[in-house]
C-alpha cells in the first residue's frame, strides 16, 4: 500500500537555526531558575522578587522545568525539518 507524502512547507526549514538558537537560550534560562534565588533573578524574568520577600531565596524549579520542555519541543521541531524532502524523484516506487 502506497501512502501519500505530505508536502512539507519549505518556509518552515528557514525555522530551523531559529529553533535551534531559542532553544539553547531556554537551556540557559532554565539553569538560571535552577541555580539562582528568585531575589537574584534579573527583573524580567518571572518569578523576581524583592530580597525582603519573605520568600526571597526560594528556586522556581517549576519555571525551569517549563522552560527546558519549551527547549526540547523547539529541538524537536529543528530535528523533524531537516528530514528529507518529500515529493523528490526516489521516492515514487
Amino acid at each position: 500500500m502506497l501512502y501519500p507524502s505530505v508536502a512539507m512547507n519549505p518556509n518552515l526549514r528557514k525555522l530551523i537555526l531559529p529553533a535551534l538558537l531559542l532553544g539553547v537560550l531556554l537551556i540557559v534560562v532554565a539553569i538560571i531558575y535552577f541555580v539562582t534565588p528568585e531575589h537574584s533573578l534579573p527583573s524580567f524574568f518571572p518569578g523576581h522578587s524583592s530580597a525582603t520577600s519573605a520568600e526571597a531565596n526560594h528556586h522556581h524549579t517549576k519555571h525551569g522545568i517549563a522552560a527546558i520542555v519549551v527547549a526540547l519541543a523547539c529541538f524537536a521541531f529543528a530535528w523533524f525539518q531537516t528530514g528529507p524532502r518529500t515529493g523528490s524523484a526516489g521516492s515514487q516506487a
